[in-house]
């Protein structure tokens, strides 16, 4: 009995962690380079946080926008606060989390001190992406990487779990990682001291 009990638990587990996942994984260009940032999640917290003295920075992301395949890298912000948020707009989180991105999304323009840089994941449809972008107002870029080889630069950040939003200082450091949807008042909470952070 405690066997299949086990059982259960391990699969409604792993249900939860892929509740947005596809197998989907068309090729595109985006590419991850170098990095020290090793991903740990203490009792499998959702939420982390690394104090500024042991942050470790992340490699360099970079690929095509999702709209009009320009070149985005994340060294395109140096300097700058970003908010990395991988999504699909087949994940209902995702969706329902858009409204609280964008809301902060214009608070970070405002300060021009950082951004949100979305990472659009298992669309292979690209247009259906496109579609939810321009209908939802989203005025953040987005690479497109359906088979998300980004997640290379993350240092193990789980590309399963979708949405993931990471939270990146001015030194392109993981501040706060977020495994789950999340809120414009709670990512504001994270992103806001950073602001004040000296530059790099």
């Amino acid at each position: 009995m405690k066997k299949v009990l086990a059982a259960v638990t391990l699969a409604a587990t792993t249900s939860l962690l892929v509740a947005c996942s596809s197998d989907d994984t068309a090729g595109t260009d985006a590419v991850a380079v170098g990095g020290t940032f090793e991903f740990v999640s203490p009792g499998g917290q959702t939420a982390i946080s690394y104090p500024e003295a042991d942050r470790q920075p992340i490699g360099n992301i970079q690929g095509v926008d999702l709209l009009d395949d320009s070149k985005i890298s994340l060294e395109d912000f140096e300097g700058q606060v970003v908010v990395l948020n991988s999504w699909g707009q087949w994940c209902g989180p995702c969706r329902s989390e858009s409204d609280d991105l964008q809301r902060v999304q214009e608070k970070l323009e405002k300060s021009g001190k950082g951004t949100l840089l979305g990472i659009n994941v298992r669309d292979n449809v690209r247009e259906k992406a496109q579609d939810f972008v321009r209908d939802n107002g989203i005025t953040y870029p987005s690479l497109y990487d359906p088979p998300f080889k980004s997640a290379l630069a993350l240092g193990g950040v789980p590309a399963s779990v979708i949405p993931t939003t990471i939270v990146l200082d001015k030194q392109h450091r993981p501040a706060h990682i977020f495994l789950k949807e999340i809120t414009d008042k709670e990512l504001w909470d994270a992103v806001e001291p950073l602001l004040n952070e000296q530059d790099a």
